[in-house]
């Protein structure tokens, strides 16, 4: 008996939205990583003291594209340019649908010249490996699920983040000297007692640092070459509960809803996704709720990944962004809630908090945005979410009203001072520049 497909839950469901809004839905939960090592508080704040460590192996989903047709199936299917795209570099994957909408983001690192690996939530990669088998492509498609739905095992690959003050120091003490000289978003293949890996430059926070990547069998030995060196720098272990909310400073929406469930070419698309796919499964909630799942599509060109689009090949999608890139009319901002708000409602000393619902962003003349990714920061000592808002109310300093809560239950009105996205100054105006 096989399993029931996108298609046949929405069909049960009625619709898109029926299948998908869930209403106080748990947030993402880093898979196998301690919650904590000395506390979220104190970790949150540590990537702007201290050189830290994120176990990145285990809440990505990695696919692994190889064949002769490798380069032209990723041309095919997503907006990036790979005239410039190098053996070692990665870059932000773009793949959008025929109208322009983004199927999802992830991290395409080139290995070799038909040698891919595309990170992050699986939505990006079942585009790809299903584009891949329906189109005649000479490609073999792999993928290694995140460690939540694995089903045993261990990951294929070790995936470790150091950054923070300090880090190139940290590293130089682990190799021994500094790494080759590294543009931003390149990796260089090292080696640390006879095993080899990349190093690619990156960062979730605006500091410079790296992230290591290799077969999953040598992690334990990179990781206890890192935590050795790294007593001396003061280095902190960075848990899933601070890593998870560190996007959010750098201005990174993570989950954006594939614009994929209502377009008729893509029936065939949605009756060969798994109703238990990260599509059929993802949910919806908080205080903006509309029966027209297009409602929470949103654009390459609003999540700002203009940069990342090149109109130097044929791709689905291309005509429609084409037509949008001068026409968009929301902004992805940063909104810095009341602190007096957060705490008359979450108390003097509030918890742990993180959401990816869809709250309402109102002003006085009424629905003016949503947000996508909220979280207390405690060195702000206040909440901050990354939102999508009309151009017309995106100027810094801008009141806007955030309406917490859920759709037809207890809904609390906060006030926010919408701010430039990525808060993070550094993130913002130097992180990509350079090479170290």
């Amino acid at each position: 008996m096989s399993l029931p497909s996108l298609q046949d839950g929405i069909d049960k469901a009625g619709s898109p939205v029926k299948l998908l809004w869930k209403p106080n839905a748990a947030p993402f939960k880093v898979p196998v990583v301690p919650a904590e090592f000395t506390g979220w508080r104190e970790e949150q704040g540590a990537w702007h003291r201290f050189p830290t460590l994120s176990d990145l192996s285990h809440h990505m989903s990695d696919t692994f594209i190889e064949g002769p047709d490798s380069t032209r199936l990723l041309k095919a299917v997503s907006a990036n340019d790979y005239d410039n795209f190098t053996v070692g570099q990665a870059k932000q994957f773009v793949p959008v649908t025929l109208n322009g909408d983004i199927v999802t983001d992830g991290i395409l690192l080139r290995e070799d010249t038909e040698k891919y690996v595309l990170s992050g939530v699986p939505a990006s990669q079942s585009w790809v490996t299903y584009h891949g088998q329906k189109g005649g492509y000479d490609v073999r498609c792999s993928t290694d699920p995140d460690s939540g739905t694995r089903k045993g095992g261990n990951p294929a690959l070790f995936r470790y983040q150091v950054q923070g003050p300090l880090a190139l120091d940290l590293v130089e003490r682990v190799f021994g000297g500094p790494l080759p000289k590294t543009k931003f978003f390149h990796s260089a293949v090292v080696s640390l007692g006879g095993k080899s890996f990349r190093a690619l430059r990156h960062g979730m926070l605006g500091q410079a640092g790296y992230e290591f990547i290799g077969a999953y069998e040598h992690g334990e030995f990179v990781k206890d070459a890192l935590l050795a060196a790294g007593k001396e720098f003061g280095l902190v272990s960075i848990g899933g509960l601070a890593y998870a909310t560190n996007g959010i400073e750098s201005g990174w929406i993570p989950t954006p809803t594939p614009g994929i469930y209502v377009a008729p070419e893509l029936a065939d698309y949605r009756r060969w996704l798994s109703l238990y796919s990260f599509e059929g499964m993802k949910p919806l909630n908080g205080t903006l709720h509309s029966e027209n799942i297009q409602d929470y599509y949103v654009s390459p060109y609003e999540l700002g990944y203009g940069k990342s689009i090149a109109f130097n090949h044929d791709f689905i999608g291309r005509e429609a962004l084409e037509k949008s890139k001068d026409l968009v009319k929301r902004t992805k901002v940063t909104l810095v809630f009341n602190p007096d708000d957060v705490r008359e409602i979450f108390g003097e000393s509030p918890e742990y908090t993180l959401s990816y619902a869809r709250y309402r962003v109102e002003n006085p003349s009424g629905l003016v945005g949503m947000t996508f990714y909220c979280g207390y920061i405690y060195m702000h000592r206040t909440i901050l979410g990354l939102a999508l808002v009309d151009s017309g109310h995106a100027t810094p300093g801008t009141e806007v009203t955030v309406l917490w809560g859920e759709d037809g239950g207890q809904i609390h009105r906060i006030r926010a001072t919408v701010q430039p996205a990525p808060y993070n100054e550094f993130a913002r105006t130097q992180y990509r520049q350079g090479t170290i």
